[in-house]
């Protein structure tokens, strides 16, 4: 009697990973589609029927100072203006896509370690919303791990440093 019970407690967690796995796979693979419900800051939004969704690739500076601050301090940008970025992005992300039908295309893994599913967010004329968010400087290249369009991201991130967009504007605010 013992041993089943002892069975049962090493078979269903391993039952329910494999579980999580496969999903994650499906998911992967998948374009999902969904109305945008709600924009929690410039690179996290609620999907309708999905749930929370972190933009793939790209980092929005935090509404509040943080440690997270020191990449963009590093690059010589205030935390001021890390503030201001933050504002820019929600009412950027807001009047794009708040209400609107979107496109979310995932890579592997398809989730992130607070749960939310990362995924490249594709607006309904086609455009890429993590590519935009880069192009005007309100947001940088996510670089801790690689993703399939980090060198295309990196490329515009620069080029928004060049034009000096958003973030990348010189003098004072």
């Amino acid at each position: 009697m013992r041993v089943g019970l002892m069975r049962r407690r090493i078979i269903v967690p391993v039952l329910l990973l494999l579980l999580c796995w496969s999903v994650s796979q499906a998911l992967a693979a998948a374009e999902l589609r969904g109305r945008v419900s709600w924009v929690y800051d410039g690179d996290t939004i609620r999907v309708a029927g999905i749930g929370k969704v972190r933009m793939l690739g790209i980092d929005v500076p935090e509404k509040e100072a943080s440690r997270r601050d020191r990449f963009f301090l590093r690059r010589g940008i205030a935390q001021a203006r890390l503030r201001n970025i933050h504002n820019r992005a929600n009412v950027f992300v807001r009047e794009q896509i708040l209400g609107r039908s979107v496109s979310l295309r995932t890579e592997k893994p398809a989730y992130d370690a607070y749960g939310r599913l990362l995924a490249y967010v594709t607006l309904p004329d086609g455009r890429l919303l993590n590519r935009l968010l880069l192009k005007q400087g309100l947001a940088v290249v996510y670089r801790r791990f690689d993703f399939d369009l980090k060198k295309e991201f990196l490329a515009t991130e620069q080029e928004a440093r060049r034009a000096r967009r958003g973030m990348w504007v010189t003098g004072d605010w």
